[in-house]
């Protein structure tokens, strides 16, 4: 029978991340403390931490027994509702994104499981190499991002490649504009770019590459929403995919001017080679789903 005394001992350890606070917390030894989380190591046949230094880490399987022990301790606080049949078994689903990146397409990606009784979403978002080192330390089940870490035997990564849009030149409406080709328009318009480190921006230079053109630049961001704003804003033509801009093109409040040829934008959504991986991820990454229904901006 399993025993949940050893598992109220891994809970705290996990929380505290510290075994000499865990074990003040719970008023017994380091020694003893220890010994339960072996014992619950040895009943459920896997390492639930691993020392880093001075620190406790959770492993994977640790970090999912956490999950379940979150679960189960926060039913102590419920029992009236459970005995009564209104209790639910919850799921956690965490989330990490680029904090540059699109968050209509977030909202799309994420926007089979709203409305789930029974599902929890956490979204944390940062720094590629940041939230890259979430995802392997098991803080986070799946990264969102619009480029593709590299992959090797000691980089496990898992690219699930869930949207790719097309990129246009996108601007203000305007009573007249004079039809150009889209040189022209490379040359005559002030442009809003995606920064140099973006897979867009690679695309695009190696276009007025090919096209002899040397651009307007008015401005560069990395973040989508700052490009629609300065879009918005007159400041120039914005290099975009029309999928992040489609409320404003919905509203007319921005129009595509041209779409630039063999440009585009794939979203990925990456996560590691797990023993356990998360059930909530086959819901959103599937191979029979519509990658072109989820929403940028």
């Amino acid at each position: 029978m399993f025993n949940f005394h050893h598992l109220r001992y891994f809970w705290a350890v996990a929380h505290e991340e510290n075994l000499t606070r865990a074990a003040s917390l719970l008023h017994v030894s380091q020694s003893a403390v220890s010994m339960q989380i072996q014992k619950l190591e040895a009943e459920l046949g896997h390492a639930l931490f691993e020392r880093r230094g001075k620190q406790l880490v959770l492993t994977e399987a640790g970090r999912i027994a956490l999950d379940h022990a979150d679960a189960i301790f926060a039913r102590g606080d419920e029992l009236e509702s459970a005995l009564q049949g209104r209790g639910k078994e919850r799921r956690v689903l965490r989330v990490g994104s680029l904090a540059t990146l699109s968050r209509n397409f977030q909202l799309g990606f994420l926007r089979p499981l709203f409305g789930r009784d029974d599902v929890e979403i956490v979204v944390r978002s940062g720094a590629f190499a940041e939230m890259l080192r979430a995802l392997e330390a098991h803080l986070i089940d799946v990264l969102l991002a619009n480029v593709a870490p590299p992959r090797d035997a000691a980089t496990p990564w898992v690219a699930h490649a869930i949207a790719e849009q097309p990129v246009s030149l996108v601007g203000p409406p305007m009573k007249k504009r004079r039809k150009s080709s889209l040189k022209e328009l490379l040359e005559a318009e002030p442009l809003v770019l995606p920064a140099a480190e973006s897979s867009i921006r690679a695309g695009f230079d190696a276009l007025v590459s090919r096209l002899g053109v040397r651009p307007r630049i008015a401005a560069e961001v990395d973040d989508m929403a700052m490009l629609r704003l300065l879009a918005r804003e007159r400041i120039g033509l914005a290099v975009v995919p029309t999928i992040v801009v489609q409320d404003e093109l919905e509203a007319r409040v921005l129009v595509e001017i041209a779409p630039l040829p063999q440009l585009k934008e794939t979203f990925f959504a990456i996560t590691l080679a797990r023993r356990f991986p998360n059930p909530l991820l086959k819901v959103l990454i599937s191979s029979d789903r519509d990658r072109t229904s989820a929403r940028g901006g």
